[in-house]
C-alpha cells in the first residue's frame, strides 16, 4: 500500500513531500523530498529551517531510521563552509549515507533534501542487508582517472564485506563536473572496469544516472554514490528494456541498465535510470522541443515500469534533472498536473547528451 502525503510543517518555509509505502510483512518505507521556500533568506537560514523539518520528521515517524539522504545546493562549494562550520551534525546523518551535490533547485530555493527512512525492516530476518554509500570521491587526475579510482575503491569495499559489484550492486549515480566536456572519461573508465568485474553486453549491467553535478571538493570532478543489497539470491533482480521504446545502451557506447526491479517475499522495488526521450534507435527524440521531450520521456518511463508490471501509481518519488533553467516552468506544470502528490524534485543539471533537454528517474514499489 503507497500513501502520498504532501504536508506543509512552517506555512511559508519548508513543505515536505512524502511518500510511503507498509509491505505485507509491515515493513514501511519513506521518501521525503524537503522543500525551502525560496524567500530573501540566506544558505544559513534556509538550511537551518529544513534540518529543523528535518528534525521534526524524524520525530513524528520516531521509529523509521534513515538510510541515506542527498542534499541539492545551489552553489555546493562556499556553502560546503557553513555547512562544515555550523550544520553538519545537525541532521543527525553518517557521512557515508549523505550525498552533497552542487545542483541547484529549480524552485529559486538554495538547497532542497531527498531523504529515504525505513522502519519495521523485517528484511534483517531473512539475512537482506540494504547499504547505501554516498559521496565517494578521489579528487586527482582525469575524469577517467577519477571514475577509475572510486570504482576500484568501492569495489574494495564490497569485497570486505563478502560482496562484489555485479552480484550485489542495484544501483549508482554517477555526477560529473562539466558533462559536456568530463563525461567520456567517465563512460571508458566505467566500461573497463566493467568488462574486468565481468559485466558486459552479455551479462547484464546496472542501473544508474550519469549527469551533470559538481562535488564540493573543487578538485573533484565525478562523485559516485551507489546502493548495495547483501544477502540476494540469484534471479531476484530483473533488469528492464522497454525494447518497443529504448534500445540497448552498450549501442552507442554506454554501459547501464533502463531499470532493474529487485523482488523481495513482500514487494517488489523498482529503480529506473536517468531516462530521456531516445527511441529504439538510440536517437534524440524532438529535439529543441521542452514540450515534446518531457512526454516522451514519460512515454518511456511508463513503458519500463509496465514491464515490472507497475505504473506510475507505484512511483515513491521523481528527480528531474534540466539542461535550460528556462524549461523550469513548463516541465514544473506538467508533473504538477501529472504527479501533484508524488516526491519530486527538479533541478538544473545538463544531461549527457547535449540534444537532452530533461532527463528523469524514478523509484516505484509495489
Amino acid at each position: 500500500m503507497i500513501n502520498k502525503i504532501v504536508t506543509v510543517l512552517f506555512p511559508q518555509d519548508v513543505t515536505i513531500e512524502v511518500s510511503e509505502f507498509i509491505s505485507q510483512q509491515g515493513r514501511r518505507s519513506f521518501h521525503v523530498m524537503f522543500h525551502v521556500n525560496p524567500r530573501s533568506q540566506n544558505f544559513e537560514g534556509q538550511f537551518t529551517n529544513l534540518c529543523e523539518a528535518f528534525s521534526r520528521f524524524q520525530n513524528q515517524f520516531s521509529s523509521a531510521e534513515v538510510k541515506f539522504a542527498r542534499l541539492f545546493l545551489s552553489d555546493a562549494t562556499n556553502q560546503m563552509l557553513t555547512f562544515n562550520s555550523h550544520f553538519s551534525s545537525l541532521l543527525h546523518i553518517p557521512e557515508s549515507q549523505l550525498s552533497i551535490i552542487h545542483q541547484p533547485p529549480l524552485d529559486g530555493s538554495k538547497v532542497a533534501l531527498w531523504a529515504h527512512f525505513v522502519a519495521d525492516d523485517c528484511d534483517e530476518k531473512l539475512g537482506i542487508r540494504h547499504i547505501w554509500n554516498m559521496g565517494m570521491t578521489c579528487p586527482e587526475g582525469s575524469s577517467y582517472d577519477q571514475t577509475k579510482s572510486v570504482l576500484e575503491t568501492y569495489e574494495s569495499n564490497l569485497s570486505h564485506l563478502g560482496a562484489n559489484i555485479a552480484e550485489n550492486c542495484v544501483r549508482t549515480w554517477f555526477f560529473v563536473r562539466d558533462v559536456d566536456l568530463q563525461y567520456q572519461g567517465l563512460v571508458d573508465a566505467r566500461r573497463e572496469n566493467f568488462i574486468r568485474e565481468g559485466l558486459t553486453e552479455k551479462t547484464h549491467y546496472i542501473s544508474s544516472t550519469g549527469i551533470c553535478g559538481a562535488p564540493a571538493n573543487t578538485k573533484a570532478i565525478v562523485q559516485l554514490d551507489t546502493y548495495t543489497v547483501l544477502g540476494l539470491q540469484k534471479g531476484q533482480q530483473r533488469y528492464l528494456y522497454a525494447k518497443s521504446h529504448l534500445n540497448p545502451t552498450y549501442e552507442y557506447g554506454v554501459t547501464f541498465e533502463r531499470g532493474t526491479a529487485v523482488q523481495y517475499p513482500d514487494r517488489t522495488e523498482i529503480f529506473i535510470s536517468g531516462t530521456a526521450s531516445i527511441d529504439n534507435k538510440g536517437n534524440v527524440v524532438y529535439p529543441g522541443d521542452i514540450q515534446h521531450q518531457t512526454e516522451r520521456m514519460l512515454e518511456n518511463v511508463r513503458e519500463l515500469l509496465k514491464e515490472a508490471d507497475a505504473t506510475f501509481d507505484d512511483v515513491m518519488q521523481i528527480i528531474v534533472y534540466l539542461r535550460d533553467i528556462a524549461d523550469y516552468q513548463t516541465v514544473h506544470d506538467i508533473f504538477h498536473d501529472q504527479f501533484s502528490q508524488v516526491p519530486l524534485i527538479i533541478t538544473y543539471a545538463p544531461v549527457c547528451r547535449p540534444a537532452w533537454l530533461i532527463e528523469m528517474e524514478c523509484i516505484a514499489m509495489k
